[in-house]
């Protein structure tokens, strides 16, 4: 797995006129509350399909629970991580796709009426819709057809998939459409998402920074105790464990690039002392710095 340099990531989708993509992301022995899916937005919607183990996923700052068989809509523009609640092997699938995959049914009432509204963010599908309509998993066999295609890539495997997407859209939309959130809570929620997009960026690019709790709540233009209660809730973490967790990841990172002695790699991530960075490593990865750059 790879770690985005910032939260805003730029998602690799492989074809201009078809625009989405198949990750197939797995975590081997994972632990409970490690890190499996990482702080991260994009312009694209995201699906998650949960394959194996157990995971707590928060998406605009909501909790969800997912376990083998659960599917998770993630909004365009919309913050996301995820963290294991089991121990052992974890695996899910990733289905990503731009909404101009479907600009070419823009003249189309009906789509403009139904699946429209969703593509555009005015209104949102429920992240986890079986927990508001249970009979929304019967649609989900769309997405083990659409996996299938891709895998195989049989001709037009493009178009099959394009189209097991939009019918897995439009029968949402015929179930959500009528029971919509008032448009005021929509927006509260990306108001507090996009506040939080440049503290994001700041934070992933530069790793050698001591910032505190004072300097992030200053830069948002809030009160410490506000800060720290929105990020909690924003992330499932508090800032100075998710601070650790970013300068962690890229610890590991320039590990494996086998380029900078540990010393040089604790300056780079904002340790001075190279027994504490040590001792941090340990924490969030198990081992020690030197024992992981030698396995």
């Amino acid at each position: 797995m790879t770690y985005p340099k910032e939260w805003h990531e730029t998602t690799y989708l492989a074809e201009r006129n078809h625009p989405f993509q198949f990750f197939f992301n797995e975590c081997r022995d994972a632990r409970v509350d490690q890190n499996i899916l990482y702080l991260h937005w994009h312009e694209h919607f995201e699906i998650i399909v949960m394959q194996q183990g157990s995971g707590l996923f928060h998406i605009d700052s909501q909790p969800y629970e997912a376990s083998p068989g659960d599917v998770l809509i993630v909004p365009a523009g919309g913050l996301h991580v995820g963290y294991s609640t089991c121990n052992g092997d974890i695996a899910y699938l990733s289905i990503v796709f731009n909404s101009s995959l479907f600009q070419d049914w823009t003249q189309d009432a009906i789509h403009a009426s139904f699946v429209l509204p969703y593509l555009e963010g005015a209104i949102h599908f429920p992240v986890k819709p079986t927990m508001i309509e249970p009979a929304c998993a019967k649609h989900y066999s769309l997405l083990e057809q659409a996996t299938l295609e891709f895998r195989e890539k049989k001709p037009a495997y493009q178009l099959i998939i394009k189209s097991q997407l939009h019918m897995l859209l439009a029968l949402l939309a015929r179930t959500f459409l009528p029971q919509q959130l008032p448009e005021n809570a929509n927006r509260r929620y990306a108001y507090n998402r996009d506040r939080f997009k440049s503290l994001i960026r700041h934070i992933e690019s530069n790793f050698a920074d001591k910032l505190t709790v004072t300097d992030a709540a200053n830069h948002m233009n809030l009160n410490p105790f506000h800060f720290c209660k929105m990020f909690k809730k924003l992330t499932g973490r508090t800032f100075i464990e998710y601070v650790n967790v970013c300068k962690i990841n890229e610890a590991e990172r320039l590990l494996l690039e086998d380029t900078l002695s540990i010393t040089e790699i604790a300056i780079a991530i904002g340790c001075d002392n190279p027994n504490y960075f040590t001792k941090l490593f340990k924490q969030y990865k198990g081992v020690t710095p030197s024992r992981f750059r030698r396995k």
